[in-house]
């Protein structure tokens, strides 16, 4: 049954049915996260990086209603330069795939369609949290259920500061998720390693990473962790220019009474805007980062399942 909606690249198949190490890779970033071209050239790059480290990439997105794992570059290039491939979550997919339409995955709909797949490594920017004001709006992304009932480990920097981490760090300690600290004592912030909010545990190495996480899926507990990989220090911003820069933005975004899937965007762009461009080359550096990370901790799992 499954066979008809889901394609795996032949590659990534192959190296699933014999155990080797795969990294699953989002593509909201390449259809709502960055301009042409320099989205599908950055894309290329996380690939080589993965490649580069001793895995396999698999870019997951939705394409004429079919859930493919693993793009080809020329995928990657028409997923980057085709107006409206919807994005995507976990709400999405059916609706996307009944109608046969373009999908880019967010981080919750990643994890679905990889770990369908039988890929339990995911590298990506920053993961969606609880919005600030959710009190309010009970604007919580749905990539934090993802990660309470879906077994895949997401490689990212943190959650995004335009969040309230504080309540994003309750929501996932309620939901039994662990947040990962890898060589941080401190929940970095996407473009700072600094947040004021510690991580539930530290690991500084792969392979140490690689055993708590296989213990954890052994004994059936079920669900997802967050391993928080912070920016490197020479691409981090100045936390006070980037914080200032977030606060103008969400005063923005409430004037205009902007809501649900549309505040992220319309955040990013305008902190792009008020730093000058510098957010765009640290979420791109700390995207490599985080590829590299996944690729060694893909590397460190499947030597463990042999």
């Amino acid at each position: 049954m499954l066979k008809r909606y889901l394609d795996i690249n032949p590659e990534v198949a192959k190296a699933l049915e014999e155990g080797r190490p795969v990294v699953a890779l989002e593509s909201t970033i390449i259809s709502h996260g960055m301009p042409y071209p320099k989205n599908v050239e950055t894309a290329l790059n996380v690939e080589k990086i993965i490649r580069d480290n001793g895995a396999i990439p698999a870019t997951i997105a939705i394409l004429k209603g079919k859930l493919k794992v693993g793009l080809t570059q020329e995928e990657i290039d028409y997923l980057g330069k085709t107006p409206g491939v919807v994005k995507t979550s976990r709400r999405d997919i059916p609706f996307i795939v009944s109608k046969g339409l373009d999908g880019a995955t967010t981080v919750a709909s990643t994890m679905i369609i990889a770990a369908l797949a039988g890929i339990k490594v995911f590298a990506t920017g920053g993961i969606g949290g609880v919005h600030r004001g959710a009190q309010q709006t009970f604007d919580i992304s749905a990539d934090l259920e993802e990660l309470s009932q879906t077994d895949v480990a997401v490689v990212c920097a943190g959650a995004k500061s335009i969040l309230d981490i504080g309540l994003t760090l309750e929501y996932l300690e309620t939901n039994g998720v662990p947040v990962i600290g890898f060589g941080t004592n401190e929940l970095p912030a996407f473009y700072t390693t600094k947040s004021g909010f510690g991580v539930d545990y530290r690991v500084d190495t792969a392979e140490e990473l690689a055993k708590a996480l296989k213990a954890k899926w052994d004994l059936g507990l079920q669900g997802g962790a967050v391993v928080a990989n912070p920016i490197p220090e020479q691409y981090a911003m100045d936390y006070d220019t980037i914080t200032n820069a977030i606060e103008s933005a969400l005063k923005e975004l409430d004037e205009k009474g902007i809501k649900g899937k549309e505040s992220t965007p319309f955040l990013l762009a305008k902190v792009k805007e008020l730093t000058g461009g510098s957010s765009l080359e640290s979420n791109i550096q700390l995207v490599y980062n985080n590829a590299k990370v996944g690729a060694q901790l893909a590397v460190e799992l499947a030597k463990l399942g042999k």
